[in-house]
């Protein structure tokens, strides 16, 4: 099993530094600026300190690092954002189970690779019992959410029944006009 690996300048600076750090990177992540200009800014920051200054490569490192996550973060979102408008409370119920299967499958898949020790198969199991619960979950809160827009509908066509009853509609009319709408 891999450790953690050896630690970066960055990961070693005290904590006095870690304000500048974090400033470092929310500049990396605006995307306005050079990574060299942010690194001498960063550097000129430590060394106000008396702090040590950090290398250029490992600031590269760790540039890519970050920009190889907010890509994938991007490209996630720009996915969800083409499917979320067409998620409707029965079609989120659908996406879970489908989601779950998929999960279902890469949880199998990872556990026919070589190397995944009985913590890790712990982990996967746990993994799966999660997604087993997400899904019951999922069911029954679509499940509710029918019941409440059922009864809501039922309420509306009771009201408009009254109202079109005194308007002299016949019950025949009104239980035709329920059928069509699945209420009988």
């Amino acid at each position: 099993m891999a450790g953690r690996g050896r630690l970066s300048s960055l990961d070693l600076l005290p904590e006095e530094a870690r304000d500048d750090l974090h400033w470092a990177l929310a500049e990396l992540n605006k995307r306005e600026r050079t990574q060299a200009d942010i690194l001498f800014e960063l550097n000129d920051r430590l060394e106000a300190k008396g702090l040590e200054t950090i290398s250029r490569s490992a600031f590269n490192r760790k540039s890519m690092r970050l920009a190889k996550r907010t890509m994938q973060l991007e490209e996630r979102r720009h996915i969800y954002a083409g499917i979320a408008e067409r998620l409707t409370p029965e079609e989120v119920g659908n996406a879970d189970l489908v989601l779950g299967e998929f999960l279902k499958t890469l949880l199998d898949e990872l556990l026919d690779e070589d190397g995944i020790g009985t913590k890790g198969a712990m982990e996967l199991a746990r993994a799966y019992k999660d997604t087993v619960m997400a899904q019951r979950h999922s069911a029954e809160l679509r499940e509710k959410a029918e019941a409440i827009a059922r009864a809501k509908l039922e309420k509306a066509v009771a009201e408009v029944s009254n109202v079109v009853r005194k308007a002299g509609v016949s019950q025949e009319t009104m239980d035709e006009i329920n059928r069509r709408l699945g209420i009988i």
